[in-house]
């Protein structure tokens, strides 16, 4: 075989690795669950705004958001005036914000676990965030939107701690308290 012939025939044979490489990969990816990003309106209602007093039993870093656990014992519920964009024409003028409703969890909710939707990582970074900003134990009041399925899940607006600090939790929602 002439030298010509062999760079040819090695040539063929990494293309051919190359192509087999990128069918396996695609494979791979296509055999994984898919974790689309979620608008906010679609899993979350802000018109009902939630204010949840606990103490943290975690705090998941991770991407695309990072969430807070909590065990909860004081929740304030309420129903919100539009906000936002376009919010000014969509509110009546006669409309008055409710006052929050304020109440000891119901054994049902003592058990649950309490998750509050915050920002990705590096967005929570620029707000003043690190992975321990919170620990287990830290009692916070967290400012959000409950989830439309009725679930102990929320988008966290604002969080803040026992010493009155308050960090913006990097809301999908638009809206900063």
């Amino acid at each position: 075989m002439n030298h010509q012939a062999h760079a040819n025939s090695s040539r063929r044979g990494v293309m051919k690795v190359g192509a087999l490489t990128s069918i396996a990969a695609a494979a791979v990816a296509a055999s994984l669950p898919l974790a689309a990003h979620h608008s906010f309106s679609a899993e979350f209602d802000a018109s009902k705004e939630i204010k949840a007093t606990g103490s943290v039993t975690r705090l998941d870093w991770q991407n695309p958001h990072g969430w807070i656990h909590l065990t909860v014992t004081e929740l304030c519920e309420r129903t919100a005036a539009p906000r936002g964009p376009g919010a000014a024409a969509a509110r009546d003028p006669n409309a008055v914000e409710q006052e929050w409703a304020c109440r000891a969890p119901d054994a049902k909710e003592k058990e649950a676990d309490w998750a509050f939707e915050l920002g990705s990582p590096n967005g929570l970074m620029r707000q003043g965030w690190t992975r321990n900003s919170l620990k287990a134990g830290d009692v916070v009041t967290v400012l959000g939107s409950r989830a439309r399925d009725g679930s102990s899940n929320s988008n966290a607006r604002s969080v803040t701690m026992a010493d009155g600090k308050r960090l913006f939790a990097g809301s999908s929602e638009g809206a900063t308290p």
